[in-house]
């Protein structure tokens, strides 16, 4: 899990929020969510990501680890369960199309600042 959380952090720009309190783990640029990571003691852990709507139907269709977005806009973010039943590297490649989905909602200016 802590893979997670460094991947995160290690994108530019990234800050790690608890706007909630301990839990979720809440991870922004420029003041935006683009990941959210939930522990669970009793379960698996969970990760919700942004996603292209087209993308989150295909994803939850073809796994089952992935369902629509717990406690957000179901259309736009899912739910990543983190079971090892997904290659860590699909789940490093959904962070970084959250956090590119979040980047292009950005003013122009603060892409640029961000991306240099």
């Amino acid at each position: 899990m802590n893979t997670i959380i460094e991947y995160c952090l290690k994108k530019k720009g990234a800050t790690k929020d608890y706007p909630f309190g301990s839990n979720p783990v809440v991870f922004k640029i420029a003041g935006k969510m683009f990941a959210l990571f939930f522990e669970d003691k009793e379960n698996y852990p969970y990760l919700n990501l942004k996603c292209d709507p087209v993308i989150a139907e295909n994803l939850r269709e073809q796994h089952e680890a992935i369902r629509p977005g717990y406690h957000m806009n179901k259309e736009h973010w899912n739910t990543i369960v983190i079971d090892g039943s997904l290659p860590e590297t699909d789940v490093f490649d959904m962070i970084d199309h959250s956090y590119e989905r979040v980047i292009l909602k950005l003013p122009k200016t603060v892409q640029k600042s961000i991306l240099e």
